[in-house]
């Protein structure tokens, strides 16, 4: 059986050719086209493709909203983003909505075509440079787990009220330390941590995943 796949994309010319490519692939149908996220909420639960191929850029509701709207209707739906967007943001606002796969519109043909077979067999196809950054963010949050949990249990409690926004005395209120010794402890914390402010020291805590 053809793999059943329906396209959520604004720009006329990149539907035209993925259109064109899809219908030329004899184990692909392609279904349906949207050019809005609205019109795919509505189209694609009853049609229910396969792989839903889905832009990120889209007039009204952007293609991330609209795969996380879909998703939670049809949970079991498989969503490969296509898009040219390629920034750490996206990416993972996209994975986390939903989406099972992120591939860039400059990929080529025969790409294309084994990650639509990927994503419908459960696998989860990225381009190299998209999977580059999922590494690299994953070890970052390793890196950034590794330094808090250095940290004394004292200096993790700091720390926690910190990210949570916490002012120096509302932290030595909430501990029964005084603001000097709080002082103190957040400039231990940023050595361990290797890092110069607040807001720095926050996001590590929060990083950690």
């Amino acid at each position: 059986m053809p793999i059943k796949v329906s396209i959520v994309e604004d720009d006329r010319e990149t539907l035209q050719s993925l259109t064109r490519l899809l219908g030329g692939a004899p184990n692909v149908q392609c279904l349906k086209s949207y050019s809005r996220g609205e019109d795919a909420l509505t189209g694609v639960p009853v049609e229910k493709p396969d792989v839903l191929l889905v832009d990120i850029n889209l007039p009204g509701i952007s293609g991330i909203e609209c795969v996380g709207a879909l998703k939670s209707k049809l949970p079991n739906l498989r969503v490969l983003m296509l898009t040219s967007y390629q920034d750490s943001d996206r990416i993972f606002d996209s994975l986390r909505a939903g989406a099972s796969g992120y591939l860039l519109k400059k990929s080529g043909y025969a790409e294309l075509l084994q990650a639509i077979e990927q994503i419908h067999e459960g696998g989860a196809p990225m381009s190299m440079q998209v999977a580059r950054q999922v590494v690299e963010h994953f070890h970052q949050i390793q890196k950034a787990t590794s330094e808090v949990e250095q940290l004394t249990a004292r200096e993790q409690e700091i720390l926690a009220l910190l990210a949570k926004g916490c002012i120096n005395k509302e932290i030595s209120d909430q501990l029964g330390i005084s603001v000097n010794t709080v002082s103190t402890h957040l400039q231990h914390i940023y050595e361990k941590l290797h890092v110069q402010s607040r807001t720095a020291a926050a996001a590590k805590f929060l990083s950690r995943g």
